[in-house]
C-alpha cells in the first residue's frame, strides 16, 4: 500500500468503498490526544470516541452518567491528534432519545465544537425521528444495534442479544430502517455471528461488529480492553494484544524503587 493511500483521509464514502471491494474496516476507541495520535499513526480506519469513557476513564459501572459536555471534551482531545482516521462520537444517554429537536441540537454541538466526522446513536425504530432530523442537517450518523449499553437499566444484563427469533427479526428490521434513513454504517454488539452476517449481506452500508463474529465488514474493540489496561474485563469476544497492566506496573515499580534508593536521577540525568 502506498504512502499516499495511507495518508488519504478516511471518510464515510471511503468506508462504503472498502465494503464494496471486501476490505475489512478496523475501528478502535480513543478518549485523549496521546492515544488518538498513536492510533492514527498506526493506520486505524475509524476512531470511536465512545461513551465507554464512562467505564475506562471515569470509573462508572455504566455509560449512562456521561454528559454531552464530557463527550465533547474527549472528542476535542481526539480530533486535535487525528490526521487520517474518521472520528465518530457517541451521543450520550439523554441527548437524543424521545426528543428529536434536542437530538439535532446535541449533534450540532458535537460537530461544531469537536470537528469530528460523524455521530453514533443506539437504537432502531424508536430513535428514527432523531436520526432523520440529524441527517437532515447533513450530519453523518452511524447506528448501533444489538447490545445497547445505554439501555442497560431496561434489560438488566449485558448478555448476548437477539438470540430469540422475535428479537432477531426486530434487529434485522431496525438495520434496514437505519440504512433506509441514511445511516452510513451500523455497529452490531454482542449478537450471534450468523445474524450479524445476514445483516452485513443484506445491507449495502458497512457493518462493524463487537462480539458479533467474523462475517461482518469490520471490527471495533475498546482500546483499553485489547491492550490489557482494563484487565478485569474478559468477555469471549475480546482478544488481548498486549498486557499493559503488567508492563506499566513493572515500570512504575522500577521508578519507585529508583527514587527511594536515590538512583534516579543519575549524574547524567541532571543539569
Amino acid at each position: 500500500m502506498s504512502t499516499e493511500r495511507n495518508l488519504r483521509p478516511v471518510t464515510t464514502l471511503r468506508l462504503a468503498e472498502m465494503k464494496s471491494r471486501g476490505e475489512k474496516i478496523a475501528m478502535l476507541t480513543a478518549y485523549d490526544y496521546s492515544m488518538a495520535r498513536i492510533l492514527d499513526r498506526a493506520g486505524i480506519d475509524v476512531i470511536l470516541v465512545g461513551d465507554s469513557a464512562a467505564n475506562v476513564m471515569a470509573g462508572y459501572e455504566t455509560t449512562v452518567p456521561m454528559t454531552l459536555d464530557n463527550m465533547i471534551y474527549h472528542a476535542q482531545s481526539v480530533t486535535r491528534a487525528v490526521e487520517r482516521a474518521l472520528v465518530v462520537v457517541d451521543m450520550p444517554f439523554g441527548t437524543y432519545q424521545g426528543n428529536s429537536k434536542e437530538a439535532l441540537c446535541s449533534a450540532v454541538r458535537i460537530m461544531k465544537e469537536t470537528e469530528a466526522g460523524a455521530v453514533k446513536l443506539e437504537g432502531g425504530k424508536e430513535i428514527l425521528e432523531s436520526v432523520d432530523r440529524i441527517l437532515s442537517a447533513g450530519i453523518p450518523v452511524m447506528g448501533h444495534l444489538g447490545l445497547t449499553p445505554q439501555s442497560i437499566h431496561k434489560y438488566g444484563t449485558y448478555a448476548v442479544r437477539a438470540k430469540e427469533e422475535a428479537e432477531a427479526e426486530k434487529l434485522l428490521e431496525d438495520a434496514h430502517l437505519l440504512e433506509k434513513a441514511g445511516c452510513f454504517g451500523i455497529v452490531l454488539e454482542k449478537i450471534p455471528a450468523h445474524l450479524a452476517g445476514q445483516v452485513a449481506r443484506e445491507l449495502a452500508i458497512p457493518i462493524i461488529g463487537i462480539g458479533a463474529g467474523r462475517y461482518v465488514d469490520g471490527q471495533v474493540l475498546v482500546t483499553h480492553d485489547m491492550l490489557g489496561i482494563n484487565s478485569e474485563f474478559s468477555p469471549r469476544f475480546l482478544r488481548r494484544y498486549a498486557n499493559l497492566t503488567e508492563t506499566m506496573s513493572g515500570a512504575f515499580g522500577s521508578y519507585i524503587r529508583d527514587v527511594k534508593e536515590g538512583d534516579f536521577p543519575s549524574e547524567e540525568e541532571q543539569y
